[in-house]
């Protein structure tokens, strides 16, 4: 049986995602968890082929949750699963240790695919995560003097989250979103939140 793990605040999600995943009588849900910090300790007790863990959740963020199942002489392999479509935050899940990135609003089409990924030890990205990931050399010229961190509070921004917002899913303190927003207004000379929006959208951080 190949054992995985859901991580993910909202009990429905769980739900949902324990109906599609055991449509495989080989595969078997052995753990979930609502927040970071129980997804963490549920991996290392229950030691699943496969973590899907929820980007933005209470206590940990899924990112810091795959670096720390890094520490660990695990053999999981980490899904990052968010609401939000960004190549940014799929190079920042990469990095972080994590082997798939998928977008909720796509589950029910590529979860299978995306496990069936992960078991064979294969990165998953959809087509558009793939294009944005191999045009990470073009990344400092589109965004002139950015961490990837002010790049991600500014296209949270242009999606019209307020600095609490963008705290609670980055699992920052509200005065280091401040303090990162008002770098990156600095950094490209804006002076309000729609200079900002409309930098997102020439730089293609959002759509349109």
């Amino acid at each position: 049986m190949k054992r995985i793990l859901i991580a993910d605040d909202h009990e429905a999600v769980r739900s949902g995602l324990r109906a599609v995943l055991e449509q495989r009588a080989d595969w078997e849900v052995v753990a979930e968890a609502n927040d970071g910090s129980k997804a963490l300790t549920a991996a290392i007790e229950s030691r699943p082929h496969v973590a899907i863990v929820d980007f933005s959740m209470p206590r940990m963020t899924g990112l810091e949750v795959a670096r720390r199942i890094r520490q660990y002489p695990l053999q999981t392999e980490v899904l990052i699963f968010t609401v939000h479509n960004s190549g940014l935050l799929a190079q920042q899940a990469f990095e972080a240790g994590a082997r798939a990135f998928l977008v909720k609003s796509d589950a029910n089409r590529l979860l299978m695919t995306a496990v069936d990924s992960l078991l064979a030890h294969k990165q998953f990205c959809t087509e558009r995560c793939r294009n944005e990931l191999n045009g990470g050399s073009s990344n400092a010229e589109r965004h002139p003097g950015l961490t990837p961190r002010e790049q991600l509070v500014v296209k949270l921004v242009a999606e019209g989250y307020s600095n609490k917002g963008i705290s609670a899913i980055l699992n920052l303190s509200v005065k280091t979103t401040e303090a990162h927003r008002a770098a990156a207004m600095r950094k490209l000379d804006v002076s309000s939140t729609a200079g900002l929006v409309r930098y997102a959208v020439r730089a293609q951080l959002v759509e349109a």
